[in-house]
């Protein structure tokens, strides 16, 4: 969830290089009673010349565990002559708690230098973890790396064959996690892949990596490749692994090359040990890597689309209790949901006209249910003039339907997918926005408009409001395993789910708890995408004019 940005700089400075940062830590508190805590890292930095701290990005959460090794990481713009002072505080995501701020949540922090991390032995530099009286909170660890310049990236595909069986009731849920390796012997995670549930022969959806990120442009780098076994508990099953390199690998693009997956425990133990099974190359390519503002300048237009939630669940928006109430003193979770996202999309979006609809209102005059109402009452022209004009139509919405049920998210991602499915030459780019409060009626409906609308030039942003449970939520996030209907697997991952408590600001400011909410939504949008223009082999027209 956590973007890549730029660390502030002194006037006219130019920065040296470009650090990427990956962190682990170890033996963090445990904070769960019947579980392990579910940490994830926030880096904060400091303004130059500045007591502030800003949040700069945040790792993904990884379940269940108190040793994580996090794959998503922070790339810094690094300056020689400046002291860039960076925060990692560390939390136990619960989904229960109202902000991931919560002081309960808390593990500990650690203060460096980022010269610090690059001037360490290697680039290695392992921290205590302080900041909760009276325990030991554990380690964090980080490893600098300076970015090349290298813009390849490569797509792949693999599948495995045989691989041994580890669960007891069924086969095993096969992943594979890639390293490269370091100069010390030690090994750096780049890439995971999703989860393929229930076999022992899977095949793992193509992915895209940069170059840089598999092995930062040496070629002759080893990568290695681990297979697990997931378990719900985040106690994956190790079962073997393999090496190769961005040369072998390459070398393949032409024909099948098998990995034997070794399990080194097993090989010691049994004598008769062949291997763990095995992993096919099926495919790798190569090609440019162009950036999401390559195909902004090259005149792809960002469409938004805002679906709002009009159950009854929300409580009546007269009552100050209720999450549509408009307060004469501050915004609902809904508008500052809305507006935090709305205005920095609009941005990218020539007309500024966007179409808002509702879901789960009876409407007047027959009381008919709706799950995809034009909020500006206008079925032939359902756009609103600017964040602003959504605004207006959503509040004099409020006024004229019934609020009523079910949460039915499948008919508007559906509307919004026709719409998508008219241009698919790179030229237009969709962003659904869902803000609702409550837990999805058709989930099996809405699974099926996502993997169809996954092969379309669109993304589905879902916003959570209100106090309630959004487990279910998550299985739409494709960020663990990819989404799946009736057998078919969601092409790419194009869902980013957050529930808004999490970005409530403690101070009560909702300018911050706008802008850190909108940084983490929209996160996830350039890369979905490059993702979409990759898979179709479109590349940004040189001339928007042309």
């Amino acid at each position: 969830m956590a973007a890549p940005g730029a660390l502030e700089a002194a006037a006219g400075g130019v920065p040296g290089t470009k650090v990427e940062l990956t962190v682990s830590c170890r033996n963090l508190l445990d904070m769960d009673t019947f579980s392990k805590s579910d940490p994830v890292v926030i880096l904060f930095v400091q303004g130059t010349g500045s007591s502030e701290w800003k949040e700069f990005g945040r790792t993904e959460v990884i379940d269940n565990t108190l040793n994580p090794d996090f794959v998503r990481k922070f790339v810094l713009d690094y300056y020689f002559e400046e002291k860039q002072n960076l925060r990692f505080d560390v939390y136990n995501v619960d989904s229960k708690s109202c902000s991931i701020y919560k002081q309960k949540d808390f593990l500990g922090q650690a203060f460096v230098a980022l010269g610090e991390v690059i001037g360490s032995q290697r680039g290695r530099l392992e921290r205590a973890l302080t900041g909760v009286p009276g325990k030991r909170c554990g380690t964090i660890l980080l490893l600098a790396e300076e970015l090349s310049n290298c813009r390849d990236i490569v797509t792949m595909q693999l599948c495995a064959n045989k691989l041994d069986k580890k669960d007891f009731f069924g086969k095993s849920d096969p992943f594979l996690v890639f390293y490269r390796s370091n100069e010390d012997g030690t090994f750096t995670i780049c890439h995971k892949t999703e989860v393929v549930k229930n076999t022992l022969n899977p095949v793992w959806q193509p992915f895209t990596i940069p170059v840089r990120a598999l092995c930062n442009g040496d070629y002759d780098r080893t990568v290695k490749i681990d297979v697990y076994d997931w378990d719900r508990d985040g106690s994956h099953d190790f079962i073997g692994e393999f090496a190769t390199s961005y040369r072998e690998l390459s070398r393949a693009q032409s024909q099948f090359t098998v990995y034997e997956v070794l399990n080194p425990r097993k090989k010691c133990k049994k004598k008769k040990y062949v291997n763990s099974g095995t992993v096919t190359l099926l495919s790798f390519s190569v090609e440019s890597e162009f950036t999401f503002v390559d195909y902004i300048r090259g005149g792809t237009q960002l469409n938004f689309t805002v679906a709002i939630d009009f159950t009854a669940s929300n409580g009546l928006p007269s009552q100050p209790t209720s999450l549509h109430y408009a307060s004469p003193y501050q915004l609902s979770a809904y508008a500052l949901a809305l507006k935090a996202v709305g205005e920095i999309i609009q941005d990218y979006d020539s007309d500024k006209l966007f179409p808002a609809y509702g879901f789960g209102a009876k409407l007047p005059p027959d009381g008919k249910i709706s799950h995809q109402f034009p909020l500006n009452n206008n079925v032939d022209n359902p756009s609103c003039a600017g964040i602003e004009g959504v605004l207006e139509s959503y509040l004099q919405s409020l006024r004229t339907v019934q609020l009523y049920g079910p949460t039915n998210f499948a008919p508007v991602i559906n509307q919004v997918a026709g719409t998508a499915a008219q241009v698919t030459d790179g030229s237009q780019y969709h962003v659904l926005l869902i803000i609702t409060d409550g837990v999805i009626s058709d989930m099996m409906q809405t699974k099926e408009a996502i993997v169809t609308a996954s092969a379309l030039p669109m993304s589905i942003i879902i916003v959570g409001v209100g106090p309630a449970e959004f487990d279910a939520m998550e299985e739409l996030d494709g960020d663990e395993v990819r989404v799946s209907s009736r057998g078919r697997y969601a092409e790419r991952d194009i869902v980013q789910f957050v529930p808004f408590r999490d970005y409530v600001d403690e101070a009560g400011s909702q300018v911050r708890s706008m802008a850190r909410l909108a940084k983490d939504v929209l996160a996830e949008i350039p890369e979905q995408l490059l993702s979409y223009m990759r898979g179709r082999g479109i590349e940004p027209r040189r001339n928007a004019a042309q």
